[in-house]
């Protein structure tokens, strides 16, 4: 005989509730940090850009993102990539926010570990969080159907690119949300698979 749940008449939970039961609802805060350096610095010595709040506990394999700043000129972003293919590491995803004096370019890499050093040693001005890369083995029926579960489960998307690759020959989707472990328990319960930054780097 299964087990079952015997809950008082007319009381439900909604996926949030169970969310919020089994991860605790705690998150932590993800802060851009860039430091200005070389020919993509500004003149103040720090700027500090909060991210919304995002958790990483158990939920599923999260993927390292660098928010790259960039000042308003023709060739900042080649002069980063040109860069990282110097040093045989690639950009595998890319989404620029621009404004009227600069630009933010949030890149996800081949080698995230050796990126880091690369900015720090050559003075890029960065920040880092992590976000989630959902693999999708259709697109047109399974895009609306991640947007359906997480908006069932009460989950907000910050903001959301598509990978320049396809690892294992499928199309994939970077999405930063204001709960990673939520939603991953609710994606994965609906049969998405996540990628882990090896997944990627192939």
């Amino acid at each position: 005989m299964g087990s079952a749940s015997i809950l008082p008449e007319g009381l439900a939970f909604s996926q949030t509730d169970i969310c919020r039961a089994k991860f605790g609802w705690k998150g932590k805060k993800d802060g851009e940090i860039f430091r200005p350096l070389g020919i993509f610095s500004l003149n103040s010595k720090n700027m500090q850009v909060e991210l919304p709040e995002t958790t990483s506990k158990i939920g599923g394999p999260l993927v390292r993102q660098f928010s790259v700043f960039l000042p308003n000129k023709v060739g900042a972003m080649l002069e980063v990539v040109k860069l990282l293919n110097a040093h045989a590491t690639h950009v595998v995803a890319l989404s620029v926010s621009e404004s009227t004096d600069a630009a933010i370019a949030r890149i996800i890499v081949s080698d995230p570990e050796r990126v880091e050093e690369l900015f720090r040693e050559n003075n890029v001005a960065f920040g880092v969080c992590e976000l989630m890369v959902v693999e999708l083995r259709e697109v047109a029926t399974q895009f609306i159907k991640i947007l359906a579960t997480l908006l069932m489960a009460e989950v907000n998307v910050h903001f959301s690119y598509p990978l320049l690759t396809r690892p294992n020959g499928r199309a994939a989707l970077a999405m930063h949300v204001d709960d990673s472990e939520c939603a991953a328990s609710v994606l994965q319960g609906e049969g998405f698979r996540l990628l882990s930054q090896s997944d990627i780097s192939r």
